[in-house]
């Protein structure tokens, strides 16, 4: 059964999305999404174990290179498979339902909804020390849930209302129209990248700049051990990358899809990776990698080195604008999925729905906002979150592998894009995934192993859903 292969059409009042976003739309979808917090806190923590800015510069290279690769490949896909659902779509086509569903389910139960608690978390952080009545030290309910235990409570915070707030009124622009949901991400979008040219460049040009060291080998490190500093640095960087690949969730939203989709991964990728660079070379005219390591917020300390102790404020504003952009991006392109999944009988029928005024899947998107807000208010998303983060990866190279088995098992599907370099492009990043993988395992092995179980808690779910599908269908 493949219900969802209409979910593209152009009538919103006949349950079918509407084709709405330009290349510019899904350009600052990408871009908004990515460019969250990770370019703000990352470098600092590389500069514990890579010995020079240059080796750091050149795994922040490295890392935008490896997207690049993903979004070539997935552009293919995209472009080929141009439907609201992204990975679960392809996995769905090239894998099969169980594959496709296992995905989804993932990323309805933590990834996605997990990633914009942590997201909403992150923005009240900010926000909690611009305002403190809503930091997380200001408790709003203490409920213990079994009397004089003191592992069974539950604590509510101001800034995990504020969290809630956020998703609650994201959720709310998202399910009147794509229209009102895109302004809001191109108007967050361009701020923060105008905030990030302007810091850029003023800090490239400032007085109180150092010159920047380039020695390659300062530490005097081993080149074993240089490799492994360069892989763990690669780790924290694709998390700074992270989101490129949610624009394809929205594929059956967006006009010409065959070739704006292509174009939107390409210029976003390769703008935020320049983006990323400039910055970084902001940091180390701004401090000395010695005073950089280990801290979390480095671009407040380059900002104050820079510009002064007056900045400190506006920088924490503009850090709170782009993980807002961030969480409106993944509000708005999450919902895609469960939407392709139920129209595929594989998720809760409503959530197949589209407004007949709003040409929204707002069910979805209504689900997905509960869901996320139950799990910020809760604070389970950053246990959840680490138990998924394996199995992820794991869905990022199956995905990828998607382009070289539908290029064998259906050769007769239109590509009005092919990936350049097959099958080595593809088998890069697949291979640059793997060993991320690798190093998650090794280095938290139990939440990985309990990211595989929780997987597999889906296959009973599948053959539940799949079931009553089928009954259904017969009984239609």
């Amino acid at each position: 059964m493949k219900a969802h292969r209409g979910n593209a059409g152009n009538g919103g009042q006949a349950g079918n999305l509407k084709r709405q976003l330009g290349l510019f739309d899904a350009a600052m979808i990408l871009c908004g999404i990515v460019i969250g917090s990770g370019i703000f806190t990352s470098t600092g923590l590389m500069a514990e174990y890579l010995p020079s800015p240059g080796w750091i510069l050149a795994v922040w290279l490295a890392g935008g290179l490896l997207t690049l690769a993903g979004a070539l490949t997935f552009a293919e896909l995209g472009a080929a498979l141009p439907r609201a659902g992204g990975h679960y779509v392809y996995l769905h086509e090239a894998f099969g339902p169980l594959w496709g569903f296992l995905c989804g389910w993932i990323l309805f139960l933590v990834y996605m909804s997990g990633g914009i608690a942590a997201l909403a978390a992150a923005f009240s952080e900010y926000l909690g020390g611009l305002w403190p009545a809503v930091s997380r030290d200001r408790i709003l309910l203490n409920l213990d849930l079994i009397p004089g235990s003191r592992n069974f409570f539950w604590r509510v915070s101001a800034a995990q209302l504020a969290a809630v707030i956020a998703i609650q009124a994201l959720t709310w622009v998202n399910w009147l129209g794509v229209r009102q949901g895109k302004w809001v991400q191109n108007i967050l979008t361009v701020i923060k990248i105008g905030v990030l040219i302007g810091l850029a460049g003023l800090g490239l040009i400032s007085s109180r700049g150092q010159a920047i060291s380039w020695d390659w080998n300062c530490a005097g490190m081993s080149p074993v051990g240089l490799l492994m500093a360069c892989g763990t640095g690669l780790v924290a960087v694709s998390w700074a990358f992270d989101g490129w690949n949610n624009v394809n969730f929205t594929a059956g939203e967006i006009r010409d899809p065959q070739r704006t989709l292509p174009r939107a991964l390409l210029l976003g990728t390769v703008g935020v990776t320049l983006l990323y660079l400039l910055v970084n070379l902001v940091y180390f005219r701004a401090l000395p990698l010695a005073q950089m390591a280990g801290q979390v917020r480095v671009a407040d300390l380059a900002a104050v080195a820079l510009f002064g102790d007056r900045v400190g404020n506006l920088l924490a504003g503009a850090i709170i604008v782009s993980i807002l952009g961030s969480l409106n991006g993944s509000i708005l392109t999450g919902p895609r999925i469960y939407f392709a999944m139920a129209r595929d009988g594989l998720f809760f029928r409503q959530a197949g729905r589209v407004h007949p005024h709003n040409g929204t899947p707002s069910r979805a998107i209504l689900l997905q906002g509960a869901w996320a807000s139950l799990l910020a208010v809760t604070g389970t998303f950053s246990q959840l979150f680490t138990f998924v983060m394996f199995v992820s990866i794991l869905f990022w190279i199956a995905a990828a592998g998607a382009v070289i088995r539908l290029r064998r098992t259906r050769p007769d599907l239109a590509r009005p894009y092919r990936v350049p370099g097959y099958p080595w492009v593809p088998i890069l990043f697949m291979a640059a995934s793997a060993a991320i993988l690798v190093s998650s395992l090794l280095e938290n092995p139990v939440e990985s192993l309990a990211g595989l179980v929780l997987t597999g808690l889906g296959i009973p779910v599948f053959r539940a859903w799949r079931g009553r599908s089928i009954s259904r269908s017969h009984e239609g």
